[in-house]
Parts: structure tokens; sequence; C-alpha cells
């Protein structure tokens, strides 16, 4: 995973322009009296972090807990900290309620003559989304995509019903199901603000299946966020998630960014320095694209699951698992994320993005440009011991497959298509 840290996004003097995008292949044309054309070639999703903290116990900050677990192959100790009020594998393990400031960002693009794009358009529908609104994560359905999804349903996680997204995951990555543990987010959503992209640091584009989508510069997008997160005095005990109406950054001359977590210390919570005596505030923060249906190429080798809350699945995840994005852990590398290369951070969601399940009732953005399926599409997502390489793994909620016997290393299990997920990780 690429890292950008916080005072290079304050201090860098690159410029990023638009025009080095419209100078790409992925650009087909100028869409008359419109929006320019924009092709799938070069839009490859991918998602980053942002700087990182290492908070003191007496910090204040989102609840969290500290573990390590050493490392078979090469014998190194790793920590790491996760969010709760303790250890899920505590015997007597309860409910952590986090609360989440939903932030809609409301766009207009001076390069498409004001032309908006509005994060307050998707609030209702992230509101009632599975990331917080209780689901049953028992079973699955596959409706489409039979070349890429071999297997057309099953048992996705027995004992998971009637709970949120995070809360699924984490119960199912310390085999908790079915207990008294429970990671819980209260969503509060903000007013909107808006903001005026400059014509040299961001576009709309229409895409190959006519869904509109915004891009910008992810060096001025992430100093725009941490200023507002300056001036809007956040508290750093709950998470603030920027939302945004299919707007996407990118980092070079192809898109797209559309998720990322960080960290930081706060301002002194609104006035001071950001250096206390040990009672200074760390801030955790995400910023999501909720992203319509047919923004990516959704065809047998595409990228199906990547629409709605797929970006935002991932990124809820990683910041439960990672929350001040520095947990380390030995070096992977897969083939179904090779953007990332080798990486050794405990990251759940890159090394399987665009590889999700669905979950029904999503009634939103059906029948548009390019219609949904009337399916939510989160993200599976590695489980601990694919980072750790525990084998055989008694750590996580067993497989759909009663012969194998231990436990999973990602989320959806053996409903997983890839052989790489039914086993830990490998080197680089």
């Amino acid at each position: 995973m690429d890292r950008i840290p916080l005072r290079a996004l304050v201090l860098a003097c690159v410029s990023l322009l638009v025009t080095a995008i419209s100078g790409s292949a992925a650009i087909a044309g100028t869409a008359t009296g419109a929006l320019p054309l924009f092709g799938d070639a070069g839009m490859s999703p991918k998602f980053t972090t942002m700087g990182g903290a290492a908070p003191l116990a007496t910090d204040k900050t989102v609840p969290h807990w500290h573990s390590q677990f050493t490392d078979p192959t090469n014998g190194v100790t790793y920590g790491y900290n996760m969010v709760g009020s303790e250890d899920p594998r505590n015997a007597n393990a309860g409910t952590t309620t986090v609360g989440v400031d939903i932030i809609p960002l409301n766009f207009s693009f001076a390069a498409n003559g004001g032309y908006s794009l509005n994060g307050s358009n998707v609030v209702s529908a992230i509101v009632n989304s599975p990331v917080f609104k209780s689901f049953d994560y028992t079973s699955t359905k596959y409706t489409t995509d039979e070349h890429y999804l071999p297997a057309k349903g099953g048992t996705l996680s027995p004992g998971n019903s009637g709970v949120q997204y995070a809360d699924a995951f984490m119960r199912s990555q310390f085999n908790k199901t079915g207990s008294s543990y429970h990671l819980v987010l209260d969503p509060s959503v903000m007013a909107p603000i808006a903001i005026s992209v400059p014509q040299n640091q961001g576009s709309a584009y229409q895409g190959t299946r006519g869904t509109i989508f915004g891009l910008m510069n992810v060096t001025w997008f992430s100093s725009t966020i941490q200023n507002l997160m300056g001036q809007l005095h956040l508290d750093p005990t709950r998470l603030p998630l920027f939302l945004t109406d299919n707007v996407m950054l990118y980092a070079g001359p192809n898109c797209c960014i559309i998720g990322y977590h960080g960290a930081a210390h706060s301002t002194g919570l609104g006035g001071g320095g950001t250096h206390g005596n040990g009672s200074q505030g760390v801030q955790t923060f995400s910023y999501a694209a909720y992203t319509q249906p047919g923004t990516f190429y959704p065809g047998p080798d595409g990228a199906y699951f990547l629409q709605d809350i797929h970006a935002l699945s991932h990124e809820i995840a990683e910041w439960a698992d990672d929350p001040f994005v520095n947990n380390t852990v030995n070096p992977w590398l897969t083939p179904t994320a090779p953007q990332y290369g080798c990486t050794a951070y405990l990251e759940t969601g890159d090394p399987v993005v665009a590889i999700g399940f669905t979950l029904p009732r999503n009634t939103y953005f059906q029948n548009g440009a390019y219609a949904g399926d009337g399916y939510w599409h989160p993200e599976d997502e590695v489980l601990l011991p694919w980072f750790s390489r525990e084998a055989p793994n008694h750590t996580s909620q067993p497989t759909q497959t009663a012969s194998t016997n231990i436990g999973r290393y990602s989320f959806m299990g053996d409903l997983n298509p890839f052989q790489g997920f039914r086993q830990p990780a490998t080197g680089c």
C-alpha cells in the first residue's frame, strides 16, 4: 500500500495537473455539450493511507486494545492495535460503541463550469447500508459474473445475523459469533460542506456506461481534509467519515483512489499544540467514495463488486484492524492485488480489492444510466491469521468446509474463489 505522510500533503510543492489525466489513454473524447468522456483504460481501483500515529495510553482517541503475535516463518514478534474496549478473545468481552460523524462533501468543479457532485445525495444510502444497519450474514447469493464467481451462493458467516458489517467481520475474525462481543458504529450526519475544486485540481467526467464521476488531485484533496478537521474541532473519540458521491482521487496520470483511512495528532483538540503531556488527542479519520453502479467495468474479468459500499466497507474494516495506521507485519505479496507490490502493513482490504459478496435490499441508485442489481456489495477482508501466518488456524471462525475443521483466513472463507486466501499469506 502506498502511504502518504501528512506532512508531505501540507508541504508538497508537486503540481499534479488534470492535464496529466486529460493526456492519458484513458480519455475517450469529449461529450458534446457535456462532460469529457473517460474510458475504462486506466481506471484501476486503489486505496491508500494517510499519516499515522502511536498514541499513549492516556491520549484521547477511539477505544482500542493492544496485542502481539510471533510470526512462525521469521520468528519476529509484531504488536498491533485494534478498535474496541478490550481484546475480543477475553471470555467476557462485551460491546464497544464508537460514534461515526458522517461528513458529506459537496463539490463544484471549476473545470466543468461549476458542475456539482454532492456527497449529501448518498447519505441516506450509506446510513441504511450494512455498514450502519443490522443485516444477516449467515448466507449470501451471487447473481452475475459466472466466470469470476464459481459459486452461486452459500453459508457466509454462521451466527452473524442482525449485526453491522464491521461487527460481523470482527466477530468472525476472532471466532466470537454467537457471543456477547460486538463492535457497534453509531452514525451521526453532519451538515454538508461545500468545496469548490480549482480547475487545475480536478474535473468531472462521464464514464463509458454513462456514469458520472469526479477525479481530483489526492494531495490537494487530502490537504483540504486536514484543514477541515482542524476547523471542525472534531472529537477524537469518534471517527469522522468524509463521504463523496463517486468522487475519486488520482496521484498521477491514471485513477482511481476510492478510499483511505488515517490518523494524526489533533491540533490541541481545537486549541494549543499537537504535543502535550500524555493527554493530547489522536484523531483517526476516513474518506470513501460511494461508487455508483457502472463506474468500473463489471464484466467477467472486471470489477462487479466495485459499487455502492465496496470502498467504505474496505476502509471501515481497515480502520477497525489498524486504526492508527501503524500495524506492521511480515511483508506479503498477492497476485490479486499487484498494485500494492510487496507491503508490510496489516491492511485487511488491500489483498482482496474487488473481491466481495452480496447482501439484499439495496434500493438506492438502481435505475440510473447503468442500473444496479438490487444488492449491496461489501468487500471480503483478510483476517489477522492470514497476516500472522498462523497454520493451522484455530483463531477465527471455522470455514464452511467441515472437512478442513480450521479457521478461515478471510471473512468469506471458502466462498472466496482464490486458493491463496485459504491459507496464510506468503512472503515476497
